[in-house]
């Protein structure tokens, strides 16, 4: 697969991660699509493994978001401000501390975007619980989910 390719699988990914933080986007299913289509593309078996894993990972998160109560991030007051900090600190969480970083800055990232909306750490404290209860832990698995397959992509590509 050329560079060209690698680089357009790897916007769509992008894309996907981004799309978890917006409702109604399918997200975590351009991330999976983004990475059929790299193993059709290359047909080595470290491509199909990617794949296979990050297929029974994709299913096992939608298992747990089923589990979860549904999403009411709007109606706790969740702005798209808050989701992009939310998605800004589980990024930079994921790569600072490879993988399970992703959970703490997510959670930073709300608390950040609190803390400088509200100026008082109680009440971000306050707003994270919130947030977190009306659906965040949802938007996390799913978001988890998809740094995960985009990290084990991003793995193969680069030491495969």
């Amino acid at each position: 697969m050329g560079v060209v390719d690698l680089l357009l699988v790897g916007l769509v990914m992008l894309l996907g991660v981004g799309g978890v933080l917006v409702p109604g986007v399918p997200g975590s299913w351009l991330v999976w699509s983004a990475v059929l289509w790299w193993a059709l593309k290359d047909s080595q078996p470290v491509a199909w493994g990617v794949l296979v894993a990050g297929t029974v990972a994709l299913l096992l998160s939608q298992v747990v978001r089923w589990a979860l109560p549904p999403r009411r991030l709007r109606a706790s007051g969740a702005t798209p401000r808050m989701a992009l900090y939310a998605g800004v600190g589980a990024f930079v969480g994921f790569f600072l501390i490879p993988v399970l970083g992703a959970i703490p800055g997510f959670m930073g990232g709300i608390y950040l975007c609190e803390r400088l909306r509200l100026g008082r750490h109680g009440e971000a404290m306050a707003a994270l619980r919130t947030a977190m209860r009306s659906g965040g832990s949802s938007v996390l698995t799913e978001l988890f989910t998809c740094l995960l397959i985009m990290g084990a992509w991003l793995g193969a590509v680069l030491w495969g």
